[in-house]
């Protein structure tokens, strides 16, 4: 295990150390040892970096905000490390890394696998809902249910072992950083840039993945120019795990095909002599897996990516504000609005959203925890029930608590009467009730 600041990763290697870099990155909840099962036959030809995400697996617990802030600190942590250029496979939230670095870092890598990998991850409304969740129970929801969520039902009853590791996994995670995450994949989307990604691309996918499945990994293959699918039979979103000699065979011959090592390694890269490798004592390896199942490539053509226009001058604040909208108050929500507006009342929809959204909600003078203070008092005192309902779920979006929230009442029934907060009580304790309680 290496020391590890905010600017850099938990990480270990294993393999050769004059060997080409093959990094493996994880999944959302889990450590590295998600990878344990391909590392041996991976090790003989590459060395293999393998890193945690912040607040897991014993990882310092320095929250990420963004997919590019966890790409930048993975380079930084490369770069202490002379490592330079490498292959790349990530699973998950480790195949959003991946695709940022392609696009913003592509002289850095050779060669690219996305595994239960999309180019935007379901909606932002569920990943900032999970957060909501996570801040006012903790993990242990998240925890029980991700077993559903990454193994097909016969081989979470068949491997009791691997499933209580599973949970546990999650349990042991840094419950700000977990939030952290669940934020930076509400934020990213990449859908109009993947035709920039030029590297050779894997898009591997489990048959039966309800998370990222053959769908979104076909969007993927798509619009990459350079890419290829494999979908695994008999595998749900955690591949790796349910699947892994398949996913090893699918790995080492893509990048033993699609990666010239000797060529990479006369022309930059970097050999790491003397590190060494220690396994963290807060982490549970995986246990013993289920045997593979056959693999079915299929090769699907390229799509044309549209550029985006480009804005002359100061630029119009409304796609901004539309972007705060939804970010602060949910895509649902928002697109119900903009559904119903016509002709006489869609000027006020674009009114609000330049103005209101663009123009003040995007100030950098407040963050949104404040403003969410802010507007909830006014609101209460205008008397205003309708817009106090949504706008307690986007105070729990920007990250107040339920017990803040009612202590911005509480000064609200000071300062703008009794009966005003009383009413506002009501409204909110049942949204919060809505928005708190966990989904079996």
């Amino acid at each position: 295990m290496s020391e590890s600041t905010s600017s850099t990763l938990q990480y270990r290697f294993d393999g050769p150390e004059d060997a080409p870099v093959l990094i493996l990155g994880p999944s959302l909840g889990t450590t590295w040892h998600m990878w344990d099962r391909q590392v041996p036959e991976l090790a003989q030809q590459w060395r293999i970096f393998r890193y945690d995400l912040p607040g897991h697996g014993g990882a310092p617990a320095y929250p990420a905000g963004s997919v590019s802030d966890l790409a930048e600190r993975l380079l930084a942590t490369l770069d202490g490390l002379g490592v330079q250029r490498f292959g790349y496979a990530g699973c998950a939230f480790g195949g959003a890394v991946g695709v940022e670095l392609a696009l913003r870092h592509p002289e850095r890598v050779a060669s690219l696998g996305l595994i239960a990998a999309s180019p935007r991850f379901g909606t932002a409304d569920e990943f900032r809902q999970r957060g909501v969740i996570v801040r006012t129970n903790g993990l242990d929801p998240i925890a029980r249910t991700s077993p559903d969520r990454w193994f097909t039902a016969g081989f979470a009853a068949a491997q009791p072992a691997i499933t209580e590791w599973a949970v546990q996994m999650v349990r042991t995670t840094d419950p700000g950083c977990y939030i952290a995450a669940c934020e930076a994949l509400a934020a990213f989307d990449v859908r109009a840039e993947l035709g920039l990604i030029g590297v050779p691309t894997l898009v591997l996918v489990g048959s039966d993945d309800q998370v990222t499945g053959p769908a979104e990994a076909r969007t993927l293959v798509a619009g990459i120019p350079d890419a290829r699918l494999a979908v695994v039979p008999g595998a749900s979103h955690l591949v790796p795990v349910e699947q892994p000699a398949a996913v090893t065979d699918l790995l080492v011959r893509h990048f033993s095909t699609a990666w010239q090592p000797a060529y990479e390694t006369a022309t930059g890269q970097t050999a790491v002599p003397g590190i060494p490798v220690r396994a963290v004592t807060t982490q549970t390896q995986l246990p013993v897996s289920a045997p593979p199942q056959p693999v079915a490539i299929a090769e699907i053509a390229p799509a044309p990516v549209e550029e985006p226009p480009q804005v002359m001058g100061r630029p119009d604040p409304y796609d901004a504000g539309l972007k705060v909208r939804r970010e602060v108050l949910g895509d649902a929500h928002v697109d119900r609005a903009l559904s119903q507006a016509d002709d006489f009342s869609g000027d006020f929809q674009e009114f609000i959203t330049r103005y209101a959204w663009g123009e003040i909600w995007d100030r950098p003078g407040l963050d949104r925890r404040s403003r969410s203070c802010v507007t909830l008092t006014a609101l209460v005192a205008g008397g205003h029930l309708d817009e106090l309902a949504f706008h307690t779920r986007a105070a729990l979006r920007n990250g107040l608590t339920p017990d803040e929230i009612k202590e911005v009442l509480l000064m609200a029934a000071v300062y703008c009467g009794v009966p005003a907060a009383n009413s506002a009580f009501r409204v909110a304790q049942q949204i919060i009730r809505e928005e708190t309680t966990p989904v079996d």
